[in-house]
């Protein structure tokens, strides 16, 4: 594939997953099925999103919400907890020797909510359906190298990819495209593009009554295949505002609120102060990074880099802007996913004296009577980018500023809207910016992809590496290896020297909340950062 045709199809990954990752995806001007009012039921679960549910289409993005994607619609494999991958819809499967060829056993015992089978003859529609719009799902990366499909028998469905690619089944795993819809639901014509015809899915969940950005009502599905749920409703309102959901929750409105940034630190902290409602904090599903761009003068010596990271207190920043909601990082990817827990560097601790020390090696001194450093008659200035609509980000980077004003580097911070940080980052106008990576099941696998990808902002940002082809070199081949010992000593020293370097400087663990009251009991929270979380919920009557 041409560098043009891979710079296209990453960047519309950057857009498409950056955006869902912070759960605000686009509203709905359509629905399934209209109803006034929804019959209430004792055993209903309440709770509130800030968008619509969206067309339940499981093949496309925007507007529909992930959550109630995979209420409906099912993967052939599901992302567990530490990164295992599970049989779902596929009983069991095989990969060939030379990593290409994927054949998958179907389970028998399935049917859509419909009553029609499930089967190798629908799992092959699905997959000509999606493939007949590969541009449009060209960010998952096992797509563009599907090579052919073939039903081998009723039960059995393979799977060719033109090379090697080892993430393909965890990809298999994501929320969308690759989930399955009945015969029902699809339109003449078989494109599901532009719409489908009704939601019909496999899933423990049938969405039973919609209105267009009030309400969706979704039902136990009572013939569902595996373990039924406890409860036999899932209510969703669409409460756009974050103190108006709050104020519902109070009133007794809502049973649950659950997700990332869906109400502020302090409400929460607020709620449960209270010790009247259940809480929840979730293991770390993304890092919140600075990515320091080393094309530039300022930020080209990495003991600059390593200053700046030296010359801040970390663990004093998490705990004031997120009231410990979140959790100190020490790599730039969570330990929690897959070929993550043996990465291989030095500790970062706060040590303004070691910071002062390293710009000063680097050439970079404070002028008598000055407060920035300079170097060639050239002030220590940097610019840091962030994202306007989020608060932590913004008090950061004045936290970040100011602590860096002590050691002599001027930092200017510029707000800009989410649209504009993602261009600017793609386009190298930027000296730093705030990123966060897409969790499970996307990474390690995603994370390293984008780093490799011209255009991005990750590439301009190592630059300077002197070990930069070596890394690329690395990245590329962990993707085709077929060696488990192999992927893995690969991956701990991709993680690692992409952070000693230091343009990649991990800042904290996002986590997931949620506030229940009394009577809900056994909340989890998934594995697959985009799930649903009512697998095991259920109401106290």
């Amino acid at each position: 594939m041409s560098n043009r045709k891979k710079n296209k199809r990453f960047l519309l990954m950057s857009v498409m997953i950056l955006i869902f990752s912070i759960t605000l995806l686009g509203c709905s001007s359509e629905s399934v099925e209209n109803s006034d009012s929804t019959s209430e039921s004792s055993n209903m679960v309440t709770f509130a999103w800030p968008r619509d549910i969206g067309e339940m289409n499981p093949h496309i993005y925007n507007p529909s919400q992930l959550f109630a994607q995979s209420m409906i619609y099912e993967p052939l494999v599901s992302y567990q907890d530490g990164g295992e991958l599970k049989p779902h819809l596929a009983e069991s499967w095989k990969i060939s020797e030379d990593g290409k060829e994927y054949v998958f056993n179907l389970r028998q015992d399935v049917k859509f909510s419909d009553g029609t089978n499930f089967n190798a003859d629908i799992v092959k529609k699905n997959f000509d359906a999606i493939l007949k719009n590969a541009d449009m799902h060209g960010w998952l990366g096992f797509i563009p190298k599907i090579d052919q499909t073939e039903i081998i028998d009723e039960n059995t469905f393979k799977l060719t990819l033109k090379e090697p690619y080892y993430p393909t089944i965890q990809e298999l795993a994501v929320v969308r495209p690759v989930r399955f819809l009945g015969e029902a639901g699809f339109p003449q014509n078989g494109d599901t593009s532009k719409g489908v015809e009704q939601p019909v899915g496999t899933g423990p969940w049938v969405l039973d009554e919609y209105k267009v950005d009030e309400f969706a009502v979704f039902k136990r599905n009572e013939d569902y295949w595996g373990e039924l749920p406890s409860v036999e409703k899932i209510k969703v309102k669409v409460i756009p505002d974050a103190e108006t959901r709050v104020l519902a929750f109070e009133k007794g409105d809502l049973d649950l609120v659950y997700g990332e940034g869906v109400i502020s630190i302090d409400s929460f902290k607020q709620l449960e102060s209270t010790g009247s409602y259940e809480t929840s904090i979730s293991e770390p599903v993304a890092t919140r990074q600075l990515v320091m761009n080393s094309n530039k003068e300022q930020l080209s010596d990495v003991r600059v880099r390593q200053a700046l990271h030296y010359g801040f207190n970390k663990q004093a920043m998490v705990e004031g802007v997120t009231s410990d909601l979140e959790e100190k990082a020490d790599y730039i990817l969570p330990t929690n996913f897959p070929y993550t827990s043996n990465v291989d560097v030095t500790r970062v601790d706060y040590n303004v004296e070691k910071a002062k020390q390293l710009l000063d090696e680097a050439d970079w001194k404070l002028p008598k009577g000055k407060n920035i450093r300079e170097k060639n008659g050239k002030p220590l200035e940097i610019e840091l980018m962030y994202n306007s609509a989020e608060s932590i980000q913004k008090t950061m980077a004045e936290t970040l500023q100011a602590e860096w004003a002590g050691l002599g580097v001027k930092l200017n911070i510029v707000g800009v809207e989410l649209t504009t940080q993602v261009e600017r980052f793609k386009a190298n106008e930027f000296d730093m910016n705030f990123f966060s990576n897409y969790g499970a099941p996307y990474d390690p696998h995603t994370f390293v992809n984008i780093v490799a990808t011209e255009g991005f902002g990750f590439r301009e940002a190592i630059s300077s590496y002197p070990n930069k082809e070596e890394i690329l070199n690395q990245i590329a081949e962990v993707q085709q290896t077929i060696d488990e010992n192999e992927r893995q000593q690969l991956y701990t020293a991709i993680l690692s020297s992409l952070q000693e370097q230091g343009a990649i400087v991990p800042i904290s663990y996002i986590k997931k909340i949620a506030v229940y009251q009394k009577d809900i009991s056994d909340f989890t929270f998934p594995a697959n950062r985009d799930e649903h979380p009512f697998t095991g919920i259920s109401v106290n009557e």
